[in-house]
């Protein structure tokens, strides 16, 4: 009987159970028969809980600058030592290390999360030249070390620019806890925003709720800078005590986020997002979270996004910049209890039954088992 594949999932930048990563892609890897190990950063919980994932520890580093240098030198060292026959990395500073890797022996994959080159252009703490020399550098980095990879792409229209990418979609992993949640009657007044929290996910926009509607609680539950929070608190002025952050400078898992879904009868999920290049094009991945969990959304009317919410007549997409429209909103949904219940019910219904991560599961094991196949031609010399 053939050993099961060694695959190695790398990551320097993301928490060691990161939902796409741990929760999706490893577990569906290990759960098809292939010997699965995780080399990531640490974490309180890396321990102190039963994760059926093997983990390898990296060093942790407060530089960022380390981290991209010596972490990736770390991970390089534990990565190599494990002879894998899959390398599927989640970085761009690890391009390079993906490039060591790769020998005519095995598989590396490039898994794109983000539209980098935007992401870059939009980084709040560089100056405009130096965010257009770094997406310069980067453009040329790694059209260079992608040339012998597979590349996974988490987002449509990531094909745009690598049309030769696979997609493994970031659907959600179907809750069966969600399915027995009834959200019938009067709901709270109270908006939830889950996932990391910053400018440029509507953090400024969503503290500002408040102020709009007196009786409205806002909601977070998700990693917030500390400095953030405080200018959150200071834009909802005297109704800062309507502001809820979970999440204050640490990580907050799947496992407590899909706690907060349950535990209370929602409004609505939010993600009144500033416009931005980055992600005016994205399928927001908490879209399919508040779907999976019978919400109904409020969301920035970009064209991709208000196409999403009218097709599956899941919610309201309204400006951002428009405080009568974003009140409108939260009154229509107060206001008609039935149909709230009516656009969380079909947002549940498209997340059965097609905006699922068991549509991508199945995509991601055949992918794998062809890419391992054709490896194993190559090694024999057959023309694949």
């Amino acid at each position: 009987m053939n050993a099961p594949k060694r695959v190695v999932h790398l990551t320097t930048v993301h928490h060691p159970y990161d939902p796409r990563i741990y929760h999706k892609e490893c577990k569906s890897l290990q759960n098809a028969g292939m010997d699965v190990t995780l080399i990531a950063q640490t974490s309180e919980e890396s321990y102190s809980k039963d994760k059926p994932i093997r983990h390898i520890p990296l060093k942790s580093f407060n530089s960022r600058i380390k981290r991209m240098t010596l972490g990736a030198w770390d991970a390089y060292k534990k990565a190599k030592f494990a002879k894998a026959d899959v390398y599927h990395f989640h970085d761009p500073e690890l391009l390079p290390v993906g490039w060591l890797l790769k020998n005519k022996n095995n598989v590396v994959i490039y898994d794109i999360h983000e539209d980098y080159i935007t992401s870059i252009l939009q980084k709040d703490y560089l100056s405009k030249p130096v965010k257009k020399l770094i997406a310069k550098i980067y453009n040329v980095m790694e059209r260079f070390f992608i040339k012998d990879m597979e590349l996974c792409l988490a987002e449509k229209y990531y094909k745009d620019r690598y049309p030769t990418g696979t997609c493994i979609l970031n659907y959600p992993t179907i809750n069966d806890t969600f399915m027995h949640i009834k959200r019938e009657g009067p709901r709270e007044h109270k908006l939830l925003y889950t996932g990391n929290v910053s400018h440029v996910r509507g953090a400024i926009e969503h503290a500002r709720i408040p102020l709009l509607d007196d009786d409205i609680e806002v909601h977070f539950v998700g990693k917030c800078p500390s400095s953030l929070a405080a200018e959150m608190y200071q834009a909802a002025g005297d109704k800062k005590d309507k502001l809820f952050i979970e999440g204050i400078d640490q990580f907050i898992e799947k496992e407590v986020i899909e706690e907060r879904y349950a535990n209370t009868n929602w409004l609505a999920g939010i993600a009144l997002f500033p416009p931005t290049e980055h992600y005016m094009k994205k399928e927001l991945t908490k879209f399919f979270e508040y779907m999976n969990a019978g919400l109904p959304i409020i969301c920035s009317n970009f064209p991709v996004w208000k196409n999403f919410i009218e097709k599956h007549h899941c919610g309201i997409a309204v400006d951002p910049y428009d405080d009568q429209a974003v009140r409108d909103a939260i009154t229509y949904l107060k206001n008609n209890p039935e149909e709230a219940r009516q656009m969380g019910e079909n947002g549940r219904k498209a997340v059965m039954e097609e905006l699922n991560w068991g549509t991508e599961e199945k995509k991601l094991i055949n992918w794998y088992n062809e890419l391992l196949q054709i490896d194993s031609r190559k090694l024999e010399g057959i023309d694949a």
